[in-house]
């Protein structure tokens, strides 16, 4: 199993010293990646996620910075609530900077009053964001780009810089139409569900065209300092008899100091590849 960790974007662990420190434990520790999350703007009756949220594009950035191996991942950004144009651009100078690290997790988002908050529809969110990961995927590989959709139109621009590859989208979402959208991609991230239901989940990707190189991914929280080791063990081989190829683990510290502690005993219950 391949291991990615969360870094402190959000809440009370959240600092720019925070995410650098984490960054480049995570990289020495050999975790896989480093996430991020993305929410814009958070309601304030809305109970989840933390409205102390750094953005997820420049958070990645401070980390690949002090960083060189260790790939940056989004979990999820909410694509429809960007514009392609704009999102693609940010994305691949990401990738460029970094040395080509970048994977796209990719999701419709959930929060109906973040997207009115945006003036944004949020009944077409779906369909925007299929139209938005076309858009993105030609403007990283063609020059000049033409796009003609339901919601974006492109004549003839030249987009740059190019990612340094191709960027891996892995998409979210249980719905039917993420599952179509998933085998159409390169991986899936997964959440809140139990092996036996992500075994199932795997076997409706493998349905909707996901191949042999497709990444199963699953975010869990996984914190040793707050969970029963035992426990920790035994979801990691439930998971990967379910069919997970990747974990992303999202620690709940408070301090940077804990979260490291957390990472560096996490690595000794969950053996990296």
């Amino acid at each position: 199993m391949r291991l990615g960790v969360h870094l402190p974007q959000y809440g009370r662990a959240a600092s720019p010293e925070a995410i650098v420190s984490v960054a480049v434990r995570a990289e020495e520790l050999g975790f896989a990646d480093v996430w991020v999350s993305d929410h814009v703007a958070i309601p304030a009756s809305q109970g989840y996620p933390s409205p102390y949220l750094f953005d997820p594009v420049l958070t990645l950035g401070w980390a690949a910075a002090v960083t060189s191996q260790i790939r940056l991942g989004t979990s999820v950004m909410v694509v429809p609530q960007h514009h392609p144009l704009q999102l693609a651009n940010q994305l691949a100078s990401l990738d460029r900077l970094s040395g080509g690290r970048v994977t796209l997790g990719a999701g419709v988002g959930w929060s109906k009053a973040e997207f009115e908050a945006l003036d944004q529809d949020f009944h077409t969110r779906g369909r925007r964001m299929d139209e938005a990961l076309e858009l993105m995927r030609l403007a990283w590989t063609t020059d000049p780009t033409t796009y003609r959709g339901d919601f974006f139109t492109l004549e003839e621009f030249k987009i740059q810089p190019k990612p340094v590859g191709s960027i891996p989208i892995w998409i979210g979402g249980t719905s039917d139409a993420a599952i179509a959208r998933a085998g159409r991609a390169d991986g899936y991230q997964g959440i809140s569900m139990s092996p036996d239901e992500m075994a199932t989940f795997v076997d409706r990707l493998r349905e909707a065209g996901a191949g042999d190189e497709f990444v199963v991914s699953y975010r869990t929280g996984w914190d040793p300092n707050g969970m029963d080791h035992r426990q920790i063990v035994e979801e990691a081989e439930a998971y990967t008899e379910a069919g997970v190829h990747h974990v992303v683990a999202a620690p709940w510290r408070r301090t940077a100091e804990e979260w490291i502690d957390s990472m560096a005993t996490l690595v000794e219950l969950v053996p990296l590849d």
